[in-house]
């Protein structure tokens, strides 16, 4: 099974970055589901996970769905 680019993996840093956001906001908008997100297996301090480039291009093109930071 192959990856195609258009649903490559990102990171929750690569993800803040792009939204301009700060990590924790990407996790906690994660943690409460306002941003649906891989759960990769646990191995070091924090979740590790993983956001599809499609599913932030979704909510890129629909800012209004975007969640506000408190």
């Amino acid at each position: 099974m192959t990856q195609s680019s258009s649903d490559e993996l990102l990171t929750v840093g690569e993800v803040a970055r792009r939204l301009r956001v700060d990590t924790t906001t990407v996790r906690r908008w994660i943690s409460q589901g306002l941003l649906e997100a891989v759960t990769l297996p646990h191995i070091g301090k924090r979740q590790s996970y993983r956001v599809r480039s499609t599913t932030l291009n979704t909510l890129l093109q629909n800012t209004s769905a975007l969640p506000q930071e408190a």
